[in-house]
């Protein structure tokens, strides 16, 4: 499957401790702005709206070549589409405090699938020796050890 976008900023704020597969409902027009990396993952998050898993604030652009779009929004609310096992899990995550739901990564090929992560918040302290571990990483393998 064809990577189309990454939230790369989840992975920093939150440590993932679970992943989840999900399709997504789109229209037509969507699913071609998709394949072609028009998606934008920043600030989206997933909640339940009646029981049912919705994405929200994911941005995918109008398509350039669709008619008879004038009132598009871009960031409405997607429905996501997962099995009763997946949804309860996720519900149970979710519920538990300090832990949240977001999407990590959208891949499209024949279909457009939505990799949902179940993680725990950060603190500013594991977010520093996160990159003060990347950082010393980095200097081994450029072979410069300070």
């Amino acid at each position: 499957m064809k990577k189309v976008a990454d939230n790369r900023r989840a992975r920093f704020d939150y440590e993932i401790l679970d992943t989840v597969e999900a399709g997504i409902v789109l229209t037509g027009q969507e699913v071609k702005s998709c394949r072609l990396g028009q998606v934008s993952l920043t600030g989206s998050y997933m909640s339940f709206v009646s029981g049912v898993p919705v994405l929200k604030a994911m941005k995918i652009s109008k398509y350039a070549y669709a008619s008879g779009l004038d009132g598009y929004d871009p960031g409405h609310d997607r429905k996501l589409l997962l099995s009763k096992h997946q949804i309860e899990k996720i519900q149970t995550a979710s519920s538990e405090k300090g832990m949240t739901v977001v999407p990590l990564e959208v891949h499209a090929d024949k279909f457009v699938k939505v990799l949902i992560g179940i993680g725990r918040g950060r603190k500013r302290l594991d977010k520093r020796q996160r990159i003060k571990e990347r950082e010393v990483g980095r200097r081994i393998r450029q072979g410069g050890v300070e």
